[in-house]
């Protein structure tokens, strides 16, 4: 019989989980050309997805299933739910802040173009959200919550009327999400000055939906229940929500940019099956050292997206000679180092597989070191 988890301190295929979440992350956003990448490395174009369109909605399930866990043990230790109140407040400001820090590094100048919203902005605002909900809810109330979310953000979408578009208008300008982003924020500060962001302020909503169905399986993995049984729970409700999100995108169709209802109860039902094979082969079968690597990328997860980042972003506004011209270091890199020997496609791919590579190294060294950059 395995053991407990509540007594085996951290949950390794949850750190390995997540490791392989932010890995894929670095993958999918670093290949050497833009123009040269394998279509299942591409978000799909608009309805539909694509094996890169399930990678944020798992990290925010991560977020969800780590919060019972995480906030368990505070309270176990004596901290009051106002302390963990203290802690969600500056975490997801952190979060908040260092997004706006990686869409103005390096020159911190373009305010007037500034992208408010983002992947560590949308964290922030999704881990803020869902975890206020899980310290003054009980079970019952997060469900209602969930269910608000979920029909809520259909009935909006299909709904409501946006001037000029008309009600249920799901293309990047119609939609009611697009509408009040530009609204609010402004065309120009939305992603790359389009008339939409995929990390909106309207479609934040499901995306909390994500994170309380997260909550909803880290609750059942920390319960008195076997570890066995704990699998087969998890592997068939992951199968059930999957079948439904697949259902309910026949009428509000499974869309990344959007976030719709049927895209979260898909991606949550694909993030559920993978942890469960992740808790099966590690917690259950102890088979933990092919895990080694997405271990270590999870126990620095988002010290490593914010690195990877940075380090790309500067790469690409550093100019160096090449061929009577000069490129950035990025597509020198990618050029000389990559595409001369595998060509622009399979080069692009090793360029991409080699960062994840580089990362990996340098995350390796803090965790041999025991640091691990907490927010």
């Amino acid at each position: 019989m395995s053991e407990p988890m509540q007594q085996r301190g951290r949950l390794t295929s949850l750190d390995a989980y997540r490791g392989a979440t932010i890995a894929g992350m670095i993958l999918v956003n670093n290949p050497g050309s833009w123009s040269h990448v394998y279509a299942p490395l591409l978000h799909a174009d608009w309805h539909g997805w694509t094996p890169t369109d399930l990678i944020f909605p798992f990290f925010l399930f991560i977020v969800g299933v780590a919060m019972p866990i995480s906030f368990g043990k505070r309270l176990a230790r004596g901290d009051s739910k106002r302390d963990l109140a203290r802690h969600v407040v500056k975490r997801s400001s952190i979060l908040f802040g260092l997004g706006l820090f990686m869409a103005l590094f390096p020159t911190f100048s373009d305010w007037g173009t500034l992208r408010i919203m983002g992947v560590l902005q949308r964290i922030g605002v999704v881990y803020l959200i869902a975890a206020t909900l899980y310290l003054t809810l009980g079970a019952r109330g997060r469900w209602g919550a969930l269910a608000i979310v979920l029909l809520g953000y259909w009935a909006l979408m299909t709904l409501v009327p946006v001037p000029g578009f008309g009600a249920g208008d799901l293309s990047p300008e119609g939609n009611l999400g697009a509408y009040l982003d530009r609204l609010i924020l402004g065309q120009e500060h939305l992603w790359r000055g389009d008339p939409w962001d995929p990390e909106g302020l309207l479609s934040s909503l499901p995306a909390v939906g994500t994170t309380l169905l997260g909550i909803f399986t880290g609750e059942w993995l920390v319960s008195q229940r076997e570890d066995g049984a704990k699998v087969k729970g998890l592997l068939a409700g992951s199968l059930v929500a999957i079948v439904l999100g697949l259902l309910w995108g026949t009428l509000f169709p499974i869309n990344k940019n959007l976030w719709t209802s049927s895209y979260m109860v898909f991606t949550a039902g694909m993030g559920g099956l993978v942890l469960g094979v992740f808790y099966w082969m590690i917690e259950l079968r102890g088979w933990k050292r092919w895990s080694w690597s997405f271990v270590i990328y999870g126990m620095n997860a988002i010290a490593v997206f914010v690195g990877s980042g940075l380090l790309t972003k500067l790469m690409v506004r550093i100019q160096v000679p090449a061929a009577g011209d000069s490129i950035s270091l990025y597509g020198w890199i990618y050029r000389y180092l990559f595409a001369s020997w595998a060509g622009p496609l399979h080069g692009s791919f090793a360029f991409a597989l080699s960062y994840v590579g580089f990362w990996l190294f340098i995350m390796w060294l803090l965790y041999r070191r025991g640091i691990f950059i907490k927010i």
